[in-house]
């Protein structure tokens, strides 16, 4: 009688090879990106995974005036296809796999690529790598989208169509629900609000390619997955995402080939966890998220970029990256991980949260559908992402939700982490956004006019005609030495802009003993003012990420104050106008970009402008000590950060400072 373990062996013949393992990295210039990259795969990182700044995702070169302050923050500047050139030098193209976090501008850099590519000698169709191309989440979280969803899936359908036949060892989309849950969702609308999104992108496509090429165009979808600190539930997400991706292919698009169905997916592991409080505990936050996507064999993640311990700070240093790049290495090389088939095979507890979270989701996919489909059903997943985040938001509040070292165990030693001159971050020389400017001036002084702007009409053209797939003519565009921001505003002009909804008015009130404090309190507040506490919530710059905005105008509604908000991507001019003609008591401004030192002085400048320079304003976002120190000597009244977790708190400090600066007083409950 043969052993069990002889008809199940334990192990493996042979150890699985790791998964690609990337780090996600970009700051300032091509040059300095380019040493952080070579640097990187010197200390044995396997892929690329490129961060842009917000200019170049959003469609804005340097010199636009939205791009103030922000250029090289939270990425690479890349303006045109020398940029693109110097980021990839000394960087084999047709042996490296790169990761492109880009959506809006996607198809721009994408042709960028293939250009530079083309310099080194090699042929599209030998590239590998990724872009994300997924901007139905940028509506629901991320915020870097540029045209409106119809022209926006355009671009991503004819980006598929053109690689699948071009560059086919190219992933031309990563179907993001990274995004959706670092907005708050719950893993059953991770799940089917990405799901949905891929639904709708396969729908388009579909209409663009002939249908013997829809089974290669399933097998080239992959997607960009979170994994949060609960890693056995997060495990069993992934197991239910592949189930479902596997249906669809075969139920829906008729996919027969069986590695086409296969669920394929890449991650970073969840950085809204991540703290400002004692910013230690985030690396072991970390090493258990990675336990998520690597575990459990048959639903392993084929790349991996893990956050370093101090993004919630601020950019990681090269030395921070290391630190995450170690831990894939130790958990590839050091431990046993990838000498066993699936550990989790025949678990009555996975079945059975998978089942329930395959149920939940298929359920909330229908109710998408019967909306007409993820591009109509944008506010309904906006409004539940802010919904669910608002409750997440209120469990931390209440404590049913521990979140060491910041609503629990908060007594703690001084880090020596945090102890140097920088806070424990990276510091972008404010004279790199100059820099880029002046480089830019120099690159259009310096080529062939009459070629770009034949390109650009052409661009032009091929946007208007329906039928025709818009990447030749972006390719030609950025031979011809285009900017990105030449591209995108080709695209402007042809297709519109478009501003995304807020879900602020559809989330679900808050009820709590503290809140109906609040009321009380702002009741008599307006009282005392003659009509009701106004507060104007504002996002200058191009900071697309909205959560933390959404979460403070929900609260102050709950409050009973008369909130504004407009959403994303103002300026300056238009954040004091708004002050001015809706006569605002207060301004609040969130940026998590780090462009704060240059954004907030202009806003205040714009206020003391337009007659408004009294109204007090209060800021919050990711701003280390030294610079919260210099905005409140510029004037700014409260600077508040991710450790400054109790929104009620906030929220009182906000009467009080409104009670101050009109004469009256307020009290807090006892």
């Amino acid at each position: 009688m043969l052993h069990m373990s002889e008809i199940h062996p334990p192990r493996l013949p042979e150890p699985d090879r790791p998964w690609m393992m990337r780090t996600y990295a970009g700051h300032s210039d091509a040059k300095r990106s380019n040493e952080l990259y070579r640097g990187n795969l010197e200390k044995g990182q396997t892929g690329l995974s490129v961060a842009f700044d917000l200019p170049t995702q959003t469609g804005y070169d340097p010199d636009h005036e939205l791009a103030r302050g922000e250029v090289g923050k939270v990425g690479v500047s890349i303006a045109h296809e020398g940029d693109m050139r110097t980021l990839l030098a000394g960087i084999p193209l047709d042996h490296m796999n790169t990761s492109m976090t880009i959506n809006a501008t996607a198809a721009w850099l994408l042709a960028l690529y293939i250009v530079a590519a083309e310099e080194q000698g090699v042929p599209q169709d030998k590239l590998q790598g990724t872009t994300q191309n997924d901007i139905l989440k940028e509506y629901l979280s991320r915020g870097t989208y540029a045209f409106p969803p119809g022209p926006s899936l355009r671009l991503i359908a004819d980006t598929i169509a053109y690689t699948v036949e071009h560059v086919p060892r190219w992933n031309p989309i990563n179907i993001c629900s990274y995004h959706l849950q670092e907005a708050g969702a719950t893993p059953v609308q991770e799940i089917a609000y990405s799901m949905s999104n891929a639904i709708a992108v396969l729908d388009a496509v579909r209409e663009r390619v002939p249908p013997a090429l829809m089974s290669s165009v399933f097998g080239r979808i992959s997607f960009f997955v979170n994994a949060g600190v609960r890693f056995i539930e997060e495990h069993a997400k992934l197991r239910a995402m592949s189930q479902l991706w596997e249906e669809l292919g075969r139920e829906r698009y008729g996919v027969e080939d069986e590695k086409h169905r296969r669920f394929r997916y890449g991650v970073q592991v969840n950085s809204l966890g991540l703290t400002e409080a004692q910013p230690e505990n985030n690396v072991y936050r970390i090493a258990l998220e990675a336990l998520a996507v690597t575990l459990g064999r048959s639903a392993r993640a084929r790349a991996i970029q893990l956050p370093a311990w101090n993004e919630a700070l601020g950019l990681p240093r090269p030395w921070d990256q290391q630190w995450s790049l170690r831990l894939q290495q130790v958990l590839a090389y050091e431990t046993d991980l990838l000498e066993y088939p699936d550990v989790f095979e025949g678990s009555k507890v996975m079945e059975g949260l998978v089942a329930e979270l395959v149920d939940g989701s298929q359920a909330e996919m229908q109710r998408v559908a019967e909306l007409g489909g993820a591009v109509r059903a944008v506010a309904y997943m906006k409004a539940g992402l802010v919904e669910s985040h608002r409750e997440r938001w209120r469990r931390i509040e209440a404590r049913e939700l521990t979140i060491v070292g910041m609503n629990r165990f908060i007594t703690t030693e001084p880090s020596p982490l945090t102890a140097d001159a920088d806070g424990g971050i990276l510091v972008v020389d404010p004279e790199v956004e100059a820099e880029q400017r002046h480089a830019l001036a120099h690159w259009r002084a310096h080529r062939d006019q009459a070629a770009v702007a034949a390109a650009l009409d052409d661009l032009a053209r091929a946007a208007r005609d329906d039928a025709e797939n818009i990447m030749p003519a972006t390719i030609a565009a950025a031979r011809a030495g285009a900017t990105t921001g030449e591209w995108a505003q080709t695209l402007r002009d042809v297709f519109g802009e478009y501003r995304a909804p807020t879900g602020v008015g559809e989330a679900a009130a808050a009820s709590s003993e503290d809140v109906s404090d609040l009321r009380d309190e702002v009741d008599d507040i307006s009282e005392l003012l003659g009509r009701r506490l106004k507060f104007l919530v504002g996002k200058p710059g191009l900071d697309g990420h909205s959560n933390g905005a959404e979460q403070i105008a929900v609260r102050a509604r709950d409050a009973g104050m008369d909130v504004v908000y407009e959403g994303i991507r103002l300026t300056p001019a238009q954040i004091a106008n708004s002050a001015a003609q809706e006569g605002v008591h207060v301004v609040g401004l969130s940026i998590l970009s780090g462009s704060h030192a240059e954004l907030i002085p202009s806003v205040l400048a714009a206020l003391r402008e337009a007659g408004v320079g009294d109204v007090p304003v209060v800021v919050g976002g990711i701003i280390p000590e030294a610079d919260a120190a210099a905005l409140r000597e510029a004037g700014v009244a409260a600077v508040y950060t991710p450790k400054d977790w109790d929104l009620n708190r906030m929220m009182r400090d906000i009467i009080t400072l409104v009670a101050e600066r009109h004469g009256a007083s307020t009290a807090a409950p006892a």
